[in-house]
């Protein structure tokens, strides 16, 4: 049986000793010539009806040789039989929900929160014509109805890092597909489907691209659940350029090694924020009590490298202070990256909504790049003692004590373990 880092290095690449090269083409054509007009009408009928490929690409937006390697390598990870890549994490997320909602007359979705903001907000906005209803891990099996087309979690959760049993999950939906957004795990500490999930869904612009320059999603699936997946795509035109297929694609080779490091460096960071007078809740999994339900070595094979942490003054305050962290949302590329949840990327989820999830206001979400840790942890220690320079002098001095003033008496500490 091959190993992960093989696979991750040689998946996809079956056909390149045929076409006599050795790194991965990438094939920008948008359309492909037909000498045989009927057996081209013959492909495009297959392709639009969901097939994984046939005798001609056609055009484009129904097949692209080079987007097709990289589903292939991808499947491959996640031991699925099939993968459906999309422009955008986001578009993916649309199409899983059109497959399985829109397209089966099944308008009703169950989703444990927290999940990522902007799936969040497209499964609570009405906008594809679904009813959605949130509900704690135990509630599932009593929110489904007959009506109901998904149930969507996410583990670990973002933005805090919560875990949940997949096979749980799967257990209580019984008959509704689940969907498991498995970005911040990855293939490489997570396979969702081998516990029973029906869609593995990647933000491809995070840990599998890895160095923040490529935008897509990618589903893995079976390919009966597949060709819906490729119906939406073609339909509504949410295709993954070329260019990012071989992105994503390269990006899978060195996904296990940066996976690795980067975890190593959270847990690290993580136990350091943990005991520091300047944070108050720290999230990661390989804390104390961080995971009751014995997952690790159970259903995820490490910790990750995401955390998340709130501090005891205004986290802004905190974050103009760091001089090697990047402050932007996104996340799984070789630099790390800080974000405020509330503030950004789980801004249009309701506060209250948000709160009860376990995602407090203070909440800042840390993705631990390839830095040498020991830098990253001067980073951390300086801001949050308040030994920061350059982007803190842009704050005025009564600024922190506003924050202060106004927040101090509304911050409830979380609870560790929810």
């Amino acid at each position: 049986m091959t190993r992960l880092r093989t696979m991750a290095v040689h998946g996809g690449r079956d056909d390149l000793a045929d076409l006599g090269v050795h790194a991965l083409p990438i094939d920008l054509s948008t359309t492909y010539p037909i000498p045989d007009q009927a057996e081209g009408g013959h492909a495009l009928q297959h392709l639009a009806e969901g097939a994984a490929h046939a005798a001609s690409p056609v055009y484009s937006r129904l097949h692209n040789p080079t987007v097709a390697r990289f589903e292939q390598a991808l499947a491959a990870l996640e031991g699925t039989s099939a993968t459906v890549a999309f422009g955008s994490g986001m578009a993916a997320v649309t199409a899983v929900v059109q497959a399985a909602c829109v397209l089966t007359g099944k308008p009703h979705v169950v989703a444990v929160r927290p999940i990522y903001g902007g799936t969040d907000h497209l499964l609570s906005s009405g906008l594809l014509g679904v009813r959605t209803t949130y509900a704690s891990v135990d509630q599932v099996g009593d929110a489904i109805t007959p009506q109901t087309g998904l149930v969507v979690v996410e583990t670990p959760a973002n933005p805090n890092l919560d875990l949940l049993d997949i096979a749980a999950v799967v257990a209580r939906a019984g008959d509704v597909p689940v969907m498991v957004d498995n970005t911040f795990a990855t293939p490489v500490l997570q396979n969702p489907a081998a516990h029973g999930a029906t869609y593995v869904l990647h933000s491809g612009t995070k840990y599998l691209g890895g160095h923040g320059d490529v935008l897509g999603g990618v589903v893995a699936c079976a390919e009966e659940h597949a060709g819906p997946l490729r119906q939406v795509r073609i339909i509504t035109g949410a295709v993954l350029h070329p260019l990012g297929g071989y992105l994503m694609h390269r990006g899978l080779a060195t996904l296990p090694l940066r996976v690795e490091a980067a975890q190593r460096g959270a847990t690290e960071l993580a136990a350091r924020l943990a005991a520091h007078p300047g944070t108050g809740l720290v999230r990661h999994p390989s804390l104390p009590g961080a995971d009751p339900a014995g997952l690790i070595g159970r259903q995820l094979r490490g910790p990750g490298a995401m955390l998340a942490f709130t501090t005891r003054e205004d986290p802004t305050a905190v974050v103009r202070r760091l001089e090697l962290i990047t402050p932007a949302v996104s996340l799984g590329s070789v630099d790390t990256l800080i974000e405020h949840p509330a503030a950004l990327t789980h801004r249009l989820v309701p506060d209250t909504a948000r709160e009860a999830s376990g995602v407090p206001a203070g909440l800042l979400r840390l993705s631990v790049g390839l830095e040498d840790v020991e830098d990253l942890w001067a980073d951390l220690d300086r801001a949050l003692s308040g030994r920061g320079r350059g982007r803190d002098q842009a704050l005025s001095g009564h600024c922190e004590q506003d924050y202060i003033k106004s927040s101090s008496s509304d911050f409830r500490e979380p609870v560790v373990n929810h």
